[in-house]
């Protein structure tokens, strides 16, 4: 086969440093959505959607074949994290850490939904709680004294 074609697809979580609530400006979440979207296919990584609340961002996206999943996510990161900056959230930093789940393509309106759906999701269930149930539904196991950063 001459040519390489991939459908692998990502559902990507991480947090602001101690989970502080940076992104309260819903303004300035929904730009920092758009600006993650646009690195992410910059990246080769075509984002499906983009969302979040103010303390951590979920990204799903078609995974490109030319980028590794850490260099991925150090790249979403680092470029946010100065375009934060440049916004004027001087002391904003990222978790040192992230969550990355595979999507089958059956599941994907089901994430998509789920994301663009967490302003009201939070309201009943904090980020921690909605990490720890992501991890064991993906049958994850974590040290609780290494993912909250």
């Amino acid at each position: 086969m001459p040519q390489s074609l991939s459908a692998v697809y990502i559902h990507l979580v991480f947090s602001t440093k101690e989970r502080r609530p940076f992104l309260r400006d819903k303004i300035l979440r929904r730009d920092l959505h758009a600006f993650l979207g646009g690195t992410s296919k910059t990246l080769h990584c075509p984002p499906i959607i983009v969302g979040g609340v103010e303390d951590h961002v979920h990204l799903l996206s078609r995974f490109g074949r030319t980028i590794t999943q850490a260099e991925w996510v150090k790249e979403l990161k680092r470029v946010s994290n100065l375009w934060l900056k440049r916004q004027g959230l001087r002391d904003f930093q990222w978790q040192g850490g992230y969550a990355d789940f595979s999507v089958s393509s059956s599941n994907l309106e089901r994430v998509k939904r789920y994301i663009a759906n967490q302003e009201k999701h939070h309201q009943r269930m904090g980020f921690q709680d909605e990490l720890r149930r992501l991890l064991t539904r993906h049958k994850l196991e974590w040290d609780e004294r290494y993912v909250w950063d």
